[in-house]
């Protein structure tokens, strides 16, 4: 909201505040304001929460999106919807080890990422109907703030306890040694704007990656954490926080959303990870 406040001053920014689950509610709200532009982040997110209740997310992620897509086509069609898909849609075609454009075909591994897939082709296909819908799949993204259940934070929480004097001084980690495309949140928001800002020259159903084109081992990073804390402490591979399903190299290709949005990542890695630190030990968040 800040980063949009700031792109567009006199618009009225309205955070949503209906149940994606309930029609009734989207209609009477996009109804109500007639948007000229919608930013759907609304998400069953966390790969582990959708393979705990598989039904809830296919209800959230696909069926949920499926309702606010129509009733923008009812009451807003002029309007932009700007889908937050996944790089995660990709799945196995990142096992080529070849950074991902926006040709890839999808080939979910996960009920998060099918989920994702399913909204993405078919708010692809409301396309020709009349929905202008651009659909960003964003890479790995982090930054202040963020849940524990992704990785970066719950690094950092751990540290932050252990700082504390709350947990022994144990990382209990998954597999270190994948790669990821990371980016930071701000940045992200950055291209969401950017979208807005180019809407006109985007064609119903454009694809955009989110990413930075460069990979970082999971590992390498969590050494950059400890490095920031100053702490000692010890590994734990945990069986548990490994995915059943494990891609080794996630690379995306930005080449187009530098050339339709002019956008590039402008946080430095370093900082990001020196801002989620200092968030994880505020007092707050060391409970």
């Amino acid at each position: 909201m800040p980063a949009l406040a700031a792109a567009f001053p006199a618009a009225t920014l309205l955070p949503a505040a209906f149940d994606l689950l309930d029609p009734a509610a989207i209609d009477a709200e996009l109804r109500d304001v007639s948007p000229d532009a919608v930013i759907h982040l609304a998400a069953v997110s966390a790969v582990t929460a959708a393979r705990d209740d598989p039904d809830h997310a296919w209800r959230v992620n696909l069926h949920g999106t499926l309702h606010l897509a129509r009733t923008i086509l009812r009451h807003a069609p002029d309007g932009l919807l700007l889908f937050i898909s996944s790089a995660d849609i990709y799945g196995a075609s990142f096992l080529g080890g070849q950074p991902l454009d926006e040709s890839a075909l999808p080939a979910p591994m996960n009920t998060y990422s099918a989920t994702k897939a399913a909204a993405d082709l078919a708010l692809g296909a409301m396309a020709p109907d009349g929905l202008r819908v651009v659909r960003l799949r964003p890479f790995n993204h982090t930054g202040p703030g963020q849940g524990e259940q992704f990785v970066v934070p719950a690094f950092a929480r751990q540290l932050a306890r252990i700082a504390a004097g709350l947990q022994e001084p144990v990382l209990r980690v998954g597999n270190l040694d994948s790669f990821r495309d990371f980016l930071d949140v701000r940045d992200v928001c950055a291209a969401y704007v950017a979208c807005i800002v180019h809407q006109a020259a985007l064609a119903p159903g454009t694809i955009i990656n989110i990413a930075s084109g460069v990979p970082r081992r999971v590992g390498d990073v969590l050494d950059q954490l400890i490095a920031l804390t100053g702490l000692r402490v010890d590994i734990s591979s945990e069986p548990g926080l490994v995915r059943p399903t494990e891609i080794r190299t996630a690379r995306g290709d930005p080449a187009r959303a530098r050339a339709l949005l002019g956008w590039e990542p402008a946080i430095p890695w370093d900082q990001t990870l020196a801002d989620i630190i200092a968030r994880s030990h505020s007092p707050a968040h060391q409970t």
